[in-house]
């Protein structure tokens, strides 16, 4: 194993190590809504667009969702393992640390999933890299309903134990409330917003 992939895997909660753990996380947090919260994302973005997902996870929007569409894919994650099935299902992948100040893969459409909270308490300057990487849209889609923002304190607690990415752990999650306040500095590049995934997730789509 390598050093890289050893201080990966040594920092990285258990259900980032492993595809089938992931997905089988997420159907349980999004229930009958799991596949709506990416058909939101995949029914934006048209046929053969150019499209880089930031904090891509195992690329489960580009497999289910974009590649039927005919898209050019681009995956960034600071997970080698999950950059890996980005290229086995036929993307391309970049393994990145995206808390670098450095440019994103330029692309149509910049797309982030429930990620968005790995960057709080500065998430803007990700945002604007997104913004100067975009040349149509960016769609950013973020849950201000989780587990680490329950009133339970054994949720919550578990909700912030489970989920590092390997980037540390986040303490630290939006409220429909935060978000709002987070979006109203891009509010003149606002085209939609909307509640998806049952409420769970609000949807910004921003041009470029």
């Amino acid at each position: 194993m390598s050093t890289d992939l050893f201080k990966e895997t040594v920092g990285t909660s258990f259900i980032y190590r492993n595809r089938t753990v992931y997905e089988l996380t997420m159907r349980g947090l999004y229930g009958r809504h799991y596949g709506a919260r990416y058909r939101a994302i995949a029914g934006i973005v048209p046929d053969g667009a150019s499209v880089v997902d930031v904090c891509c996870g195992p690329a489960t929007l580009y497999s289910g969702y974009l590649r039927a569409k005919s898209v050019t894919y681009t995956g960034v994650d600071l997970n080698a393992r999950f950059i890996a099935q980005v290229v086995r299902a036929g993307g391309h992948g970049e393994v990145r640390d995206l808390h670098a100040h450095t440019p994103l893969p330029g692309g149509d459409y910049l797309i982030m999933q429930a990620s968005l909270y790995h960057f709080l308490p500065e998430p803007a300057p990700i945002i604007d890299r997104m913004l100067a990487a975009a040349r149509k849209q960016v769609i950013i889609a973020e849950p201000i309903r989780n587990l680490a923002t329950s009133d339970n304190r054994v949720l919550a607690a578990i909700g912030q134990r489970f989920t590092n990415a390997g980037d540390g752990a986040q303490a630290h999650r939006f409220t429909e409330a935060t978000l709002d306040e987070l979006i109203r500095g891009y509010e003149s590049r606002i085209v939609e917003r909307s509640l998806i995934a049952g409420g769970r997730e609000q949807l910004f789509v921003l041009s470029a």
